[in-house]
């Protein structure tokens, strides 16, 4: 088989262990002073990557690309010392972040430019939950896709994938050039250490823009409001089966 090209996507989000709050305007969620890493699913990729290399599977590249402001390149700096061999940083203002289909078509144009036959991305980020992006790139490309691995192998140019769903696990078999997404039980992201971060300082970072990929990218979506959920209510005890009974139809849930 000719050798690997894996190209995997990071975001920058607010940290999992923060909790959102809601700005002052209730257009979006606070980003100011905030704790930011790279999203956890895309943390998984990196890793499966490098995983596939250490397999002795033939890799030539494996790319890490993320669009967003300055301080995105952070975090390609830190997937570069988990074992990806360069960076790509497209700039993005922070009040212009990218909806799916954005990301989508841009990932679609490094894809070409990269020759890459293999792109390894979260299943979702963690930020706005969409759940999209992946599926729209192979529509894009034209390329076999499989969603939500929690186990990747290659042999010769097929990959076969395993994945979760609700009647138990299923398995599916295709072809490169793929798109693949990944769940959180694919594998455990390692620690960044602190000679593969100063080793990651001197790896090749390249910086674009929109426009260098002939792309323009307007919103099409509007956020009219963004609100806190209401507060949970308190439980009530019942006695007895038809004190619940009475209880939920007193609430309207019979």
């Amino acid at each position: 088989m000719s050798g690997l090209r894996i190209l995997v996507p990071v975001k920058r989000v607010i940290d999992y262990a923060v909790k959102p709050r809601v700005n002052r305007t209730q257009t979006a969620v606070e980003t100011s002073s905030v704790k930011h890493s790279m999203n956890p699913f895309d943390e998984l990729s990196i890793e499966e990557a490098v995983r596939l290399r250490e397999r002795k599977i033939p890799v030539e590249s494996i790319t890490a690309i993320s669009a967003g402001p300055p301080k995105a390149q952070d975090i390609l700096r830190t997937a570069m010392a988990m074992g990806a061999d360069k960076g790509i940083h497209v700039a993005v203002d922070e009040q212009d972040a990218l909806e799916p289909l954005g990301v989508a078509k841009l990932l679609a144009k490094v894809v070409q430019g990269e020759k890459s036959n293999l792109v390894i991305l979260g299943k979702q980020s963690i930020d706005d939950d969409a759940g999209q992006t992946g599926q729209m790139l192979a529509g894009l490309l034209g390329w076999a896709q499989a969603t939500q691995a929690s186990k990747v192998s290659v042999e010769g140019d097929s990959v076969t994938v395993v994945r979760e769903v609700d009647g138990g696990v299923e398995t599916l078999r295709a072809a490169l050039p793929m798109v693949v997404t990944t769940d959180l039980r694919l594998n455990e992201p390692r620690y960044a250490s602190l000679p593969n971060i100063m080793k990651a300082k001197k790896k090749p970072l390249e910086k674009k823009k929109l426009a260098d990929y002939g792309l323009e990218l307007g919103a099409r979506l509007k956020t009219v409001r963004v609100t806190e959920p209401p507060p949970r209510k308190g439980g009530v005890k019942v006695d007895d089966v038809d004190g619940m009974i009475g209880k939920l139809k007193e609430l309207g849930a019979l």
